[in-house]
């Protein structure tokens, strides 16, 4: 079934690229969240729950139940802020290092595998027009 508009096959693309990123973290045993806080923590080094919550654009209750997660499974620890005693960092352990990693790879792979039935003019065509709706 094609989709009628074209934010009805955008949303169909990112629902086919979401149900792949899923299947592709099956290994890993994460979430999506808990996908996305690693891919944050990794990208941007330790940081404060707060600005882990900005990053991922939810609540602070609900980024310190991804942090618990992941400090249960040893992915991410807290640590003080020796800016503010009052305050805790959260940075990825090095096996959360590691996990990182192999998720990036995993999501790139799974990107790769789902645009390759595309040229490579529309690919960069594709790349060009997402990025200019930024």
């Amino acid at each position: 079934m094609q989709p009628d508009s074209l934010s009805e096959a955008f949303w169909a693309v990112a629902r086919e690229l979401r149900h792949r990123t899923r299947a592709a973290l099956e290994p890993w045993n994460v979430t999506p969240s808990q996908s996305r806080a690693i891919g944050v923590l990794s990208r941007h080094g330790e940081m404060r729950l707060s600005a882990l919550a900005e990053h991922l654009r939810i609540a602070p209750r609900s980024a310190t139940e991804v942090v618990d997660d992941l400090q249960r499974r040893g992915l991410a620890e807290r640590r003080p802020d020796p800016a503010d005693r009052r305050a805790t960092l959260v940075a990825l352990t090095a096996d959360g290092s590691s996990a990182a990693a192999a998720i990036q790879e995993a999501r790139a792979a799974e990107g790769e595998r789902l645009f390759a039935v595309l040229s490579p003019g529309d690919r960069a065509a594709l790349g060009r027009i997402l990025r200019d709706l930024l």
